[in-house]
């Protein structure tokens, strides 16, 4: 058989990306035949048969059901174009309920998820370009299951983006303030430290409970986690210890000793 005689319904199947046994039962329905013979005798499609397989193909699509695909192929009197261009119109319609909704169940989550309700690119605008939107992520993968994370998710829910520019404004004037201190030799323990450590355990108050013992907990991790240590000490040399010596300094004054305190 050559390609001049047509294509059996194995290759036409393969062709248009239907199944030998579709083609079957479109045939069996008289919505599409091979209209074609080999010189063998074998049934075969031809290129005016691979044509409307492609038309019914792109009518399926649209979700007609076969029985109206085959009267739109064949009266005569049927627009084609304009009932296309109609079925577009009605397409794009779908496709913008259909956006809508996705909208809608994205909002949805995120008010189910809670916590910090800014995009990656509100998050980099008010916190910074050294800022990591996958930091948030990270947190709630290592704190999520944590009383302190649920808090953060219901104090946080309703904050907008104007409420983190106050608070990465508050952040900024302590870190600032933090710095100048370390550069000024004050000394941990000193009025001026134990007034820095409270502003320090203010801050983190605003998303959970923060007590000494906890801020002990985090003052620990200045100093063992190269992430808040590479921070800190970029800020002001030898920020990160001194930072965590005033942490220490402060919750002694307060009854909590640094070496058994734990996150509570």
């Amino acid at each position: 058989m050559t390609e001049q005689d047509g294509l059996t319904v194995g290759r036409t199947a393969t062709l248009v990306g239907v199944s030998v046994k579709t083609l079957h039962h479109w045939d069996a329905v008289a919505l599409v035949r091979p209209s074609g013979r080999t010189r063998a005798g074998y049934r075969v499609y031809s290129a005016e048969d691979i044509a409307r397989l492609h038309r019914v193909l792109v009518y399926r699509e649209l979700g007609f059901p076969l029985s109206e695909i085959g009267r739109l192929l064949d009266d005569p009197t049927t627009d084609a174009h304009a009932h296309l261009t109609r079925q577009r119109r009605e397409l794009r319609e779908r496709i913008e309920r259909l956006e809508h909704m996705v909208s809608a169940v994205d909002r949805m989550a995120a008010a189910t998820r809670g916590g910090m309700q800014l995009t990656a690119e509100q998050q980099v605008e008010i916190f910074g370009s050294d800022w990591n939107p996958e930091w948030v992520d990270e947190a709630a993968e290592r704190w999520g299951d944590t009383r302190q994370w649920a808090e953060y998710r219901e104090r946080t829910t309703e904050l907008t983006p104007q409420d983190w520019r106050e608070a990465a404004a508050e952040h900024e004037t302590l870190h600032a303030d933090l710095a100048a201190a370390r550069r000024a030799g004050v000394e941990p323990g000193s009025p001026e430290a134990n007034t820095l450590a409270e502003r320090h355990r203010a801050t983190l108050s605003r998303y959970f409970d923060c007590t000494h013992s906890m801020q002990v907990c985090l003052g620990r991790k200045f100093v063992e986690e190269t992430g808040y240590t590479e921070y800190y000490d970029g800020l002001a040399p030898g920020l990160a210890g001194w930072l965590r010596d005033v942490i220490f300094a402060n919750a002694i004054a307060h009854g909590v000793d640094p070496a058994t305190a734990v996150w509570e």
